[in-house]
């Protein structure tokens, strides 16, 4: 449209040498002139007429501000010069709302707070996937604009996460019911987007932050359950210990019992016999006395 519009001025200016320039040396230049704003003009008019959609995007026509139903695909197009092509992406695209600065759209902490059952406020980190509907992309430019992202993907996905957050509480939230509660608000805002003309692909929930209270509470619960875990292993180890021990004294026991039932009173002669044998083998006895008793003397020759 610049090279319709400069060629334009171009011809302009040599048809107004020609008419008002009387010294020739002035009018000689009116000729070049008119044809180099007709190429221009041309040129323009042909570099209008050529368009190139790239892939994974779409082009919504405009004529006059009136927004056209049908949409140009990926490729080159030759297309009417006065109409104006909105480009428009329809690849998978994500929204990360996040309190970490820098790590989202917005510079600053963009995490959506919400309050729960229990009267808490928690802190949710959120990265939203979507895409444009194609068929879809005439009624959004007419709609809503370009400008999609801040009016309709931002605000509807943080009233609907404050919206399901109050139905649980603060603790389920964090543990047990998050992928519930995900789920649920993937279903309520998925039903909004296909209304928008958008596809919601996938909702992340990736971070939850509890009040600090309640962080303390939770790490107070788990230092206690670990602290009752290892009494229970303690336990079971003294219980494995007195099995032991019971089992071992059930052993003494029973040999004392086959000892005292197999001895009789002729073995415990014939052990003593061996035993006052060996005694006087040895050089330190000399003498052994018998008496009519059971004990012998034993007399030490050297003293």
């Amino acid at each position: 449209m610049a090279l319709i519009i400069i060629g334009v001025i171009v011809f302009l200016i040599g048809r107004l040498v020609i008419t008002r320039s009387i010294e020739s040396n002035i009018r000689r230049f009116a000729s070049p002139l008119r044809i180099i704003g007709v190429i221009l003009i041309l040129i323009g008019i042909l570099a209008s007429c050529i368009i190139q959609i790239e892939a994974g995007e779409i082009g919504v026509k405009k004529l006059f501000g009136k927004v056209q139903n049908d949409v140009l695909t990926s490729g080159l197009h030759f297309i009417n010069p006065l109409l104006v092509v909105e480009k428009m992406d329809v690849k998978t695209q994500n929204y990360t709302m996040s309190g970490v600065h820098d790590e989202g759209q917005k510079a600053s902490d963009d995490a959506i707070r919400a309050l729960t059952a229990d009267g808490l406020e928690v802190v949710i980190d959120l990265t939203v996937l979507y895409r444009v509907l194609p068929t879809d992309a005439p009624r959004i430019v007419r709609e809503i604009g370009l400008n999609y992202t801040d009016k309709i993907v931002r605000p509807l996905t943080r009233t609907k996460i404050r919206d399901n957050t109050v139905y649980y509480e603060a603790v389920s939230l964090y543990s047990s019911k998050r992928d519930e509660f995900q789920a649920r608000i993937f279903k309520s805002i998925e039903t909004d987007f296909k209304n928008r003309g958008l596809v919601l692909e996938q909702l992340l929930v990736r971070n939850i932050t509890l009040p600090q209270m309640v962080k303390t509470a939770i790490e107070q619960k788990i230092t206690a359950e670990q602290d009752a875990q290892k009494m229970q292993f303690v336990l079971q180890k003294e219980k494995q210990e007195a099995e032991r021990k019971r089992v071992e004294a059930q052993g003494i026991s029973d040999y004392q019992r086959i000892i005292n039932e197999s001895l009789t009173d002729r073995q415990l002669q014939y052990e003593q016999i061996k035993a006052m044998k060996d005694l006087a083998a040895s050089g330190n006895a000399k003498m052994i006395i018998m008496g009519r008793g059971n004990t012998p003397v034993i007399l030490d020759a050297k003293q």
